[in-house]
């Protein structure tokens, strides 16, 4: 099984370009199909959960085309089949759009229920609540399917008890070739909604308020084909942003919308980082150790739970005492014990995690819990003295295009090794 191997302490420096986001890219490549005609998606990362998304629909029938890099041309006028399910999908929780996409335009869908990473609960209630709202009958069926059928989709009120990115997301898919209006309420706010919600406009749909707590969604009969560019990943630009924070270094993220890193940036300099926003990029420069602070994690615009480990990481080399609040999945802190192997100290009671700063880390072997814990150890690991080693980067890999290879871009001493053989002639080269 491969691993990350880092020879840390040394400050990053440079350049780096974001790829699109995986958030978005996930919703949209199951709205892809909702059309008789191709559709053009730009921006796609090469990200393994995109990658496992576009198999499934080869998988029931669509064509799939890599047009480039990171262009991807999708005809679903030709899918024949509405079960969703193999091993690889079962991992991911973007299997759920799929749902949503195939109810909406096939009125019938049987997916296997999603995975992904074990950060806490993520239930679908709300989706299922949703889906039979619009007049769909919903089953949960042995071996851990859900089949969701109906001879129409009516538009509803649809109100959600709590924000919910995911069912946001499918119930703009499920609905949007619905009869009537569909109104959702305490909607999420995220930037990848208004990613799908553009998406799915420049397809024919008629969608508005997306980006407010009020969506408004207007059935139309059909949705044509479309070119598109996928908006830049916001978490990924914000660990690169943090990347610089604990290294001491000056790097500038390209390629980035600023408005949807507001929060992270508020956090840095607080912390006594320098940012400065550029028209499609932000710079941040450490100079100086890094001050402690508070973070909750809020739906958008608070800041991200999909950023609370890198931070947390941050924190922990800042002077003084820091509290990290976690308000939106109960088990994001497993990653605390693996800090803890590199001198971090913290403690944590329930949804809050209390961090004490250290002076420093020292290299250590840490196993990826999760991927966003995942990609915080890769940053811990370069903030440490000496070499440490990250397993289980196939979490990492879900959700970060060439981690790697853009962290090496920047100075960064790390390669992707496969065997103990590998790992020596690393240290033998750094050493």
């Amino acid at each position: 099984m491969s691993s990350y191997i880092i020879k840390g302490k040394v400050p990053l420096r440079g350049k780096v370009h974001i790829s699109g986001a995986k958030n978005a890219v996930l919703g949209i490549l199951a709205a892809a199909t909702m059309a008789d005609e191709t559709v053009t998606v730009e921006n796609v990362p090469d990200v393994n959960d995109a990658n496992v998304v576009l198999e499934a629909l080869s998988a029931i029938g669509a064509k799939v085309k890599h047009t480039a890099a990171h262009t991807v041309d999708i005809d679903g006028s030709t899918i024949s089949n509405y079960t969703v399910d193999y091993e690889s999908i079962r991992r991911i929780r973007a299997s759920y759009y799929l749902i949503g996409a195939l109810l909406g335009k096939y009125k019938e869908a049987k997916v296997a229920l999603p995975g992904g990473c074990d950060i806490g609960s993520r239930p679908i209630d709300l989706h299922i609540k949703g889906f039979k709202a619009l007049g769909a009958d919903v089953e949960l069926l042995p071996g851990g399917f859900i089949y969701v059928k109906a001879e129409k989709l009516t538009g509803a009120n649809i109100f959600f008890d709590t924000v919910s990115v995911g069912a946001t997301i499918n119930l703009m898919l499920a609905s949007c070739m619905a009869e009537g209006e569909t109104i959702l309420e305490n909607a999420a706010k995220e930037p990848h909604i208004v990613d799908v919600a553009n998406f799915l406009n420049t397809m024919g749909a008629n969608i508005k308020g997306a980006g407010t707590d009020i969506i408004r969604i207007k059935g139309v009969e059909k949705l044509h084909g479309t070119s598109y560019s996928i908006i830049p990943d916001q978490i990924e630009a914000g660990t690169f942003m943090i990347a610089a924070a604990v290294t001491g270094g000056d790097v500038t993220v390209c390629d980035v919308i600023p408005k949807h890193l507001e929060s992270i940036s508020a956090k840095l300099i607080e912390m006594g980082c320098i940012v400065e926003e550029g028209d499609e990029t932000v710079r941040v420069i450490a100079n100086d150790r890094l001050k402690a602070t508070n973070i909750k994690t809020l739906p958008y615009p608070g800041f991200p739970t999909d950023m609370q480990p890198q931070m947390a990481v941050a924190l922990s080399l800042a002077t003084g005492s820091s509290i990290v609040t976690e308000s939106v999945f109960e088990n994001r802190f497993r990653y605390i014990d693996e800090l803890a192997r590199l001198g971090g100290k913290a403690k944590v009671d329930g949804g809050t995690a209390y961090i004490e700063g250290v002076d420093g880390f020292s290299g250590a072997k840490l196993i990826a819990p999760d991927l966003r814990a995942g990609a915080a150890l890769v940053l811990a690991a370069l903030a440490a003295e000496g070499i440490s080693e990250v397993e289980d980067i196939v979490y990492i890999k879900r959700g970060y295009e060439d981690f790697a290879g853009k962290l090496r871009g920047i100075g960064a001493l790390i390669e992707e090794v496969n065997s103990e053989r590998d790992a020596q002639k690393f240290r033998l080269k750094v050493g």
